[in-house]
């Protein structure tokens, strides 16, 4: 497997689905706010999105694909035992899925108010909507669970693509519903938003069952039955998404401390930097974990343990690569991005400054969160969940500290910086636990690049302070204005990393080109 085009193909549809994200907050900015009705509908958001990543996406990322692509190795390319195991799965899957979907759609009060504490610094009407948009949201679980199912099946038949799609149908359903159903007021654009996640959910589901029909993957409904393969995942599950879901949880807390102890408009600060500093994430991370977990897995279940070390390390030196550069932009340019992107309709530039504060404060932690997307498949290929749960619940126990200690004197800044200090925690604690086991060596190669990654960083923040002081007037004009003062201003910092970066050899014209040209490792 070519490790880089994988990684290319998946990342080129996820920059569809992250552009389209981009316009979908622009749209919310504009039509909604970061008020009351914004918050109220976060709140939902968040809830389904949280079990998504660590029931769904997170877990079958971490368990069910190794195990799916074993089954296919072990019969030699076979499909029949493979698919079997997936109907298995599927059985047991979806009543468990309905009935907590019915569950928390009817207990959608007390779990709001447990989230929020009633949100004490608001009137009751934005708990009443949270309770009522967290209905609507809810069904999107069932839907995109089973989605990630078919997704697995496809990602490990190396069809990346299909699944990295997905994500778009969720960003247009959200944009058509702002854009033609938009209500007079922030609170019922909000509900057509609540409404328009579980409509992007059947679409989701549409999708990806009509993708597994063309690739002649039909998978018949069965009786529930609890085989041994089953119990295996289940048992591989639990931690699996307790693990994957380590940001999910970070970000779960502050939103909840957000809601109790901040002013309004907090916990939407938190959400559109938080977006932002998702891009790179999704763009890097995600892709590069994606395709990284199949390739460990055959690697290891080969025997090949050198051709994984190097697979691994290559995976570093790429994630840095493109990561480091994202960090600095989003950390020094913030206020600019802010206000290029959501400074419109109902949000204002007291909103900008609060949110490009969150955004900066989340980006110093974003080599650590992509990092932690390419270390962690080095313990699932190697069917080892528990440890990286440890290291998450430790990383969580870091991060609930911070917001403690930061929330009253940094407010929801101090939410943002505690999250990025619990990603280093923990990024390092995983790199350290694989140098011990023996598990992951950083190679000569890395070690020559990392020193020269940073400096080629640091000349990039150097252009962006300082072309940012020379464009200050423009970046703050009309909107015309500022869309081609941002442009000048992230192009120039990006072609100085580029020039310092090959100025300092970290890569050559022709090292790229057989990158994307030659066969990865097996």
């Amino acid at each position: 497997m070519n490790l880089v085009k994988a990684t290319a193909t998946i990342g080129g549809l996820t920059l569809v689905s992250r552009i389209a994200g981009f316009v979908r907050d622009v749209l919310m900015a504009r039509y909604i706010g970061a008020g009351m009705a914004a918050d109220a509908f976060l709140i939902a958001f968040r809830l389904p999105n949280l079990f998504r990543a660590l029931f769904a996406e997170g877990a079958f990322s971490a368990a069910f694909v190794p195990m799916f692509n074993r089954q296919v190795g072990a019969d030699a390319g076979d499909m029949t035992n493979a698919k079997r195991f997936a109907e298995d799965v599927l059985a047991v899957l979806l009543p468990a899925l309905v009935i907590f979907t019915m569950v928390m759609v009817i207990a959608a009060g007390p779990i709001v108010w447990a989230l929020t504490g009633g949100f004490p610094d608001a009137s009751p009407q934005k708990f009443a909507l949270a309770v009522d948009f967290t209905r609507l949201t809810f069904p999107y679980l069932l839907l995109i669970s089973l989605v990630s199912l078919m997704g697995g099946i496809l990602n490990s038949i190396g069809r990346f693509w299909v699944n990295a799609a997905a994500p778009i149908l969720l960003n247009l359903a959200l944009i058509a519903g702002l854009l033609l159903f938009h209500g007079a007021d922030d609170v019922e654009s909000a509900r057509v938003q609540a409404a328009c996640v579980t409509i992007a959910g059947i679409l989701q589901f549409a999708w990806l069952l009509w993708s597994c029909l063309r690739a002649d993957i039909r998978l018949r409904l069965r009786t529930p039955r609890l085989g041994e393969k089953v119990r295996q995942l289940l048992r591989i599950i639990g931690p699996a998404a307790l693990g994957a879901g380590a940001v999910q949880f970070n970000l779960l807390i502050s939103t909840a401390l957000a809601a109790r102890f901040l002013p309004e408009g907090a916990v939407s600060f938190l959400y559109y930097a938080d977006r932002l500093n998702q891009l790179p994430l999704g763009l890097i991370g995600i892709g590069v974990g994606t395709a990284l977990l199949p390739a460990l897995s055959r690697q290891l279940g080969g025997g090949n343990t050198d051709a994984a070390a190097h697979t691994q390390n290559r995976a570093i030196e790429l994630v840095l690569l493109l990561t480091l550069p994202a960090a600095a932009a989003l950390t020094v340019s913030a206020d600019p991005i802010i206000r290029t992107l959501l400074e419109h309709g109902r949000f204002t530039p007291a909103d900008t400054r609060a949110t490009a504060d969150a955004l900066a404060a989340f980006s110093l932690g974003l080599p650590a969160y992509v990092l932690i997307k390419v270390l962690t498949p080095g313990f699932y290929a190697r069917q080892d969940t528990k440890m990286p749960v440890r290291i998450a619940v430790a990383s969580m126990l870091v991060n609930l500290a911070g917001n403690l200690l930061l929330i009253w004197r940094f407010g929801h800044v101090g939410i943002a910086l505690s999250t990025a200090a619990a990603a280093w925690v923990n990024a390092i604690a995983l790199w350290a636990v694989l140098r011990h086991r023996g598990h992951f060596q950083v190679d000569a190669r890395l070690r020559r690049t990392l020193p020269r990654l940073l400096a080629a960083t640091l000349v990039m923040v150097a252009v962006l302070i300082g072309l940012g002081i020379v464009l200050a007037p423009w970046l703050g004009g009309n909107l015309v204005t500022r869309i081609a003062s941002l442009a000048v201003l992230l192009g120039t910092g990006g072609i100085a990393y580029l020039a310092a970066a090959r100025a300092l050899r970290i890569f050559t014209v022709a090292e790229l080109r057989a990158q994307f040209s030659r066969k990865g490792r097996t």
